[in-house]
C-alpha cells in the first residue's frame, strides 16, 4: 500500500531516537533518499511480500502482527514515534537477497512514516557504521549457526535416548525367543523320547490313534486358550492336581501349571483317560505334557519375534527413513510410533491413555519432523511427571477442532510456573542443570509446527495439569510442496518469532 508523499523535514528526522546522533548532513541524506508518507487506516504491508521498505513512525499508530496458522496475531501496538518496521534487517548479508517481511502492518490513524528502500537503507547502514554492521552480523548469523548446531546436537541426542530406549525394548523379547528356543529343543527330544517308549509299549493300532487325535486337540485347544485370573488359575490348578494324583500319577503339581497355562480342564484329561488303560495313562499324559509345553514355547517365540517385528517397524515409522519427506500422514500412526520408541523411557509408572479420534482425517505435513515434535512433548511430560514423584499419567488426545486437527499433551507434572510461561517456547532457555537440556525442544517444535505446518503450539497449565496443544490445519495451504515434494523451508530468521503468551 502506498502513502500519500510529504515532504520531509530532516530536522523532525534529528529527534528520532534512532537518528538524534547523526549529522545534518548525514539528515540530508537521508531526506533525499528516502521520503515521508501519510497513511491512512488501514495495512501498509502484508507478511510474506517482498521486503522492500524500512519504516519508522513519526505520529499516528502502528499495529505489527504475525500469522500462525489462519489467524493474525497481534504483536505489537505502539504510537512511540521513532517505532520502526520493516525491511530493518536488509543490511544483513550480501544485501542482495529480496526477504519478505516477517510480518505484517496496519494503521489505526492516519499517520505518518519516514520510508527508506530497503536497498538504500542496507547502503547508508555499510558506509555510516561498517563496524556496527560487522559486528550485528556475527551476532545474527552466529545465532543462526548455534542455533543450528545446538539444534543437531539436540537431535542427536534424542537419538541416542530412542536407540538405548529401542535397544532395551530389543533386547527382551529377543533373549525370552533365545530362551524358549533352548527350552524347545529339550522338550522336542523328549518328546521323541517319549514317543518311542509309548511306540515300544503294549499300545493297540487303535489307542495310538486316538492319541494322536487327543494330541491334534490338545495343539488346537493351546493356541485357543483364554487367559485366566489368578484366581480361576489356581482354582484349575488345584482340580487338576488332585485328578493326576486320584490317578497315581506323581509330582501332578509340576504338570498341572502348563496344562492351565494351555486352558486345558479335567475333562481333557477324562478324555485322556478314555483313550488308555490304566497301566499307561500316565506315559499317555507326560507324552501329552511334551506338546503342551512344545506349543506353548512355539507360541511364546511366535509372540517375542512378533514384538521384535512391531518394534522395527515402529522404528521404520518414527525415522521415517522409507518415506517420503512431505505427504499425507494419519497423525495417530505417528504417535503411536513415537510413544512405542519412547516407550522405555516411559517406564511402568507412567500410565499413557490414548484418547484418539479415528474419525480425524489424515492431514498434509512432514512426518518426521512432526514426530520430532511428539518426542519433544512427551520427554518433557515424562519429565515432569518424574520430577513430581515418578509416578503419573500421560493422556495423548486427539479431536477436531474447528478447521484444524488438535493434538493434546496432558501430564499430571507439577505444571509449568506462572512466570516462565511466556519464556518456555524461547531458543535456548530451559529450567533444567546445566548438561541436561539444551533449552531448543520447544523451540524446534514451535517452528516445526508454526512455521513448517502453519500450525500452532500453546500451552495451559496448573499444577496436575499440563496441556500442550498443536494445532494442525486439515488441508494444505497454497505454496505447500505437493505430497512427496522434498523442498521444505525453515521459515523465518532467529529474532523475528513471535511466541503467543502461555495462559
Amino acid at each position: 500500500m502506498s502513502g500519500q508523499p510529504m515532504p520531509c523535514d530532516r530536522a523532525e528526522l534529528g529527534t528520532l531516537f534512532l537518528f538524534e546522533k547523526l549529522e545534518p548532513e548525514q539528515l540530508e541524506r537521508l531526506c533525499q533518499e528516502g521520503r515521508v508518507e501519510l497513511f491512512e487506516p488501514g495495512p501498509v504491508y502484508t507478511e510474506g511480500e517482498p521486503a522492500t521498505c524500512f519504516f519508522v513512525l513519526l505520529e499516528g499508530t502502528l499495529v505489527l502482527s504475525r500469522r500462525v496458522g489462519s489467524d493474525d496475531v497481534e504483536i505489537t501496538r505502539s504510537s512511540q514515534r521513532g517505532a520502526y518496521a520493516g525491511a530493518f534487517q536488509a543490511y544483513l548479508g550480501d544485501g542482495a537477497r529480496e526477504a519478505p517481511y516477517k510480518g505484517s502492518m496496519r494503521v489505526t490513524e492516519p499517520s505518518r512514516f519516514f520510508v527508506l528502500p530497503a536497498e538504500t537503507f542496507a547502503t547508508i547502514m555499510r558506509d555510516w557504521f561498517p563496524m556496527a554492521v560487522h559486528l550485528l552480523e556475527g551476532l545474527f548469523f552466529g545465532n543462526e549457526n548455534s542455533r543450528e548446531v545446538i539444534g543437531q546436537r539436540e537431535r542427536l541426542l534424542a537419538l541416542g535416548s530412542l536407540s538405548a530406549g529401542l535397544t532395551h525394548e530389543l533386547n527382551n523379547p529377543a533373549a525370552a525367543a533365545v530362551r524358549a528356543t533352548s527350552a524347545l529343543r529339550e522338550r522336542v527330544a523328549g518328546m521323541r523320547h517319549k514317543l518311542g517308549a509309548i511306540a515300544a509299549g503294549r499300545f493297540s493300532r487303535e489307542t495310538l490313534v486316538t492319541l494322536v487325535d487327543v494330541q491334534e486337540r490338545t495343539a488346537e485347544q493351546v493356541a485357543k486358550a483364554a487367559p485366566l485370573s489368578p484366581l480361576e488359575a489356581a482354582d484349575l490348578e488345584d482340580a487338576l492336581s488332585d485328578w493326576l494324583d486320584d490317578h497315581g500319577i506323581g509330582d501332578g503339581w509340576l504338570l498341572a501349571p502348563n496344562f492351565v497355562q494351555a486352558g486345558l480342564g479335567t475333562d481333557w484329561l477324562d478324555q485322556v483317560a478314555a483313550a488308555v488303560d490304566e497301566s499307561t495313562l500316565e506315559g499317555a499324559i507326560r507324552w501329552l505334557n511334551y506338546t503342551v509345553e512344545t506349543e506353548l514355547l512355539m507360541n511364546e517365540i511366535e509372540d517375542s519375534t512378533t514384538r521384535v517385528s512391531t518394534l522395527v517397524d515402529a522404528a521404520k515409522q518414527y525415522s521415517q527413513l522409507d518415506r517420503a519427506p512431505y505427504r499425507i500422514v494419519d497423525v495417530h500412526e505417528l504417535l503411536d510410533s513415537t510413544l512405542m520408541m519412547l516407550s522405555g523411557k516411559i517406564g511402568d509408572r507412567i500410565t499413557v491413555v490414548k484418547e484418539y479420534d479415528r474419525a480425524l482425517p489424515p492431514v498434509p505435513g512432514y512426518p518426521g519432523e512432526l514426530n520430532q515434535v511428539w518426542t519433544n512433548l512427551v520427554d518433557n511430560a515424562v519429565g515432569a511427571i518424574k520430577e513430581a514423584g515418578g509416578a503419573g499419567t500421560l493422556t495423548v488426545r486427539t479431536a477436531l477442532d474447528q478447521d484444524r486437527l488438535l493434538v493434546e499433551f496432558r501430564d499430571t507434572g507439577p505444571g509449568v510456573p506462572a512466570e516462565i510461561r511466556g519464556r518456555i517456547f524461547d531458543p535456548f532457555f530451559t529450567t533444567k542443570p546445566v548438561g541436561e537440556g539444551t533449552g531448543l525442544g520447544l523451540d524446534i517444535s514451535w517452528r516445526i509446527v508454526v512455521h513448517k505446518h502453519h500450525g500452532s503450539l500453546e500451552v495451559d497449565s496448573v499444577p496436575g495439569d499440563t496441556r500442550f496443544r498443536v494445532r494442525l490445519p486439515l488441508t494444505a495451504e497454497d505454496g505447500d510442496p505437493q505430497e512427496g515434494d522434498p523442498r521444505g523451508t525453515d521459515g523465518p530468521g532467529p529474532g523475528t518469532d513471535t511466541r503467543p503468551e502461555a495462559s
